[in-house]
Order: structure tokens, then sequence, then C-alpha cells
């Protein structure tokens, strides 16, 4: 028509849209605030630097892994998503493997599981490994036995499954603040963006990216005596990550707001 201007559909990510509200995600900043069960362990190390791109190493402590269960909300800037809480809750499982970039310290994730499709997506956008499976960790509680009270001593449970096949159970009985958060949670994580060939003659496309991250905070940290399992139902890679010995349990609160990603190299 004369004097209109046709930009085609829009949206941050598929599906676009005249408008672009019926876009999966949302621009960025976004913002998360959760409660988390992490145990720490060793695992081989010669296993966990086959999980490693050229680029990086296992650094000065090899075989450092992590076990990490959360139970997220989330909300872009505006905050709408509060609204819904079925659109701004999910759960998490990941693997946290200890690595280093030219002497710097960092977390590489070679597994996630996630329960909701907007933070799968999410993932995929960073450069995350996530995968739909079913992730339930026990919740702290204000009041009554049911539970433990308010993210203190008690002894917590997280557990995954995937394709209807558990894949990992871990306990944490917290008995003691500790003196600060554990060391895989608080390092930036490592990803690898991948984009798959499609076209004819065109190649894949991997781009090692971190995070820029603002508003970290974490609560007061309880930690104590831990037991993980991670059990031989996937792939022989996946059991290749089991623990060779299992450390200290944590559980607190954590909330940060992710802003964007940054190359690596």
């Amino acid at each position: 028509m004369t004097g209109s201007v046709v930009s085609g559909p829009l949206g941050y990510s598929l599906p676009l849209s005249p408008s672009g509200t019926s876009a999966t995600l949302t621009p960025p900043p976004w913002h998360f605030a959760g409660e988390v069960v992490m145990v720490d362990y060793r695992v081989d190390p010669e296993a966990a630097a086959r999980f490693l791109p050229p680029e990086l190493d296992l650094g000065a402590d090899p075989g450092q892994a992590a076990a990490v269960f959360a139970r997220w909300q989330w909300c872009s800037e505006p905050g709408t998503e509060l609204a819904d809480p079925g659109a701004s809750q999910f759960n998490e499982f990941l693997i946290l493997l200890g690595c280093e970039y030219q002497g710097r310290r960092l977390a590489r994730c070679p597994y996630a599981w996630v329960d909701q499709p907007v933070p799968l997506l999410r993932g995929w956008v960073q450069g995350m490994p996530k995968q739909f499976g079913e992730v339930h960790q026990t919740w702290p509680m204000r009041v009554g036995r049911a539970g433990p009270l308010d993210s203190a001593g008690g002894t917590y449970h997280g557990t995954a499954s995937a394709g209807g096949r558990r894949i990992v159970h871990a306990s944490v009985t917290a008995t003691a603040p500790a003196a600060e958060p554990p060391e895989l949670h608080t390092v930036p994580l490592v990803h690898s963006r991948v984009q798959p060939a499609w076209l004819p003659g065109e190649k894949p496309s991997v781009e090692l990216v971190t995070s820029t991250v603002t508003g970290v905070e974490f609560s007061e940290v309880w930690s104590g005596d831990a037991t993980l399992d991670l059990f031989d139902v996937l792939d022989a890679d996946f059991a290749s990550l089991r623990p060779v010995s299992v450390g200290r349990g944590h559980v607190f609160g954590y909330a940060e707001t992710l802003v964007s990603g940054q190359a690596l190299v």
C-alpha cells in the first residue's frame, strides 16, 4: 500500500509475528532467583578432559566436579512473567567440571536438564547443552516438619530423570554454615555455541562463550555430608562422569541477572 512500510514479522526468537510478542524468548536481561542443592565431587581427570575443547585444560585442580540441582523463578526486565508462575518457574540439574583457559578458572557444563521449554531454548542461545528431563529437589519450609526449615540445617535430596529413567540422586545433610560459597558456583561457565550445518556447503559454527552476569547474590550457605549417584542408564560418556569420590554438599539461595554473552577467544 502507498505510504506503508512492511518490515515483516519480528521477534527476539522464533516464532516471529507481526508485533514480535509471539517469540518464545524475550530479550535479555533475564533475572533469576532460586534455591540450590549442590554436591562437590571428584571425577576421573581423563574422563573430564575428554569433555573439554582444545582451548581449555583441567588446570590446577584436575577432576574437580559438581552436581547442581536448582529450583528457579525468573523474569525479563519488565517482570511480566511473574504474573504467570507456570511460565516463570522451572527446575534444573547440571554437571559442572572445573577447567581453565590460559590460567583463568572456569567451569564447563557437559550435561544439563530442565523441565520447561523456555529455559531449554534460552540455554541453546547461550550454548548450554540443555535437554528435557524431570528434576526435583527437597523444598525448605518455613513451618512444620515436612522439610528442612529456612534453607538451614536438615537433609535435602535431588533427583533427575530423562526418558523415564532416573539418571542421578543426591543428598545433602546440611549441618553448619559455610565460610564461603562452593567454588564451582562462583566461577564463570564456558559454553560452546553450536550452529549445525543445514544449507548445502555450509560449515557448522562453534564458538566458545561465557556470560556477562550482574546482581549476584548468595544467601547464607549451609554445608555438610553428601551422597551422589549417577546411574548408568544413558551412555558410556555420561557414565564416565560418575564420582570417584564425593565431597561436601551445600544448600543456599542464589540470584543473578544474565545480561549477554562474551566470546572467550
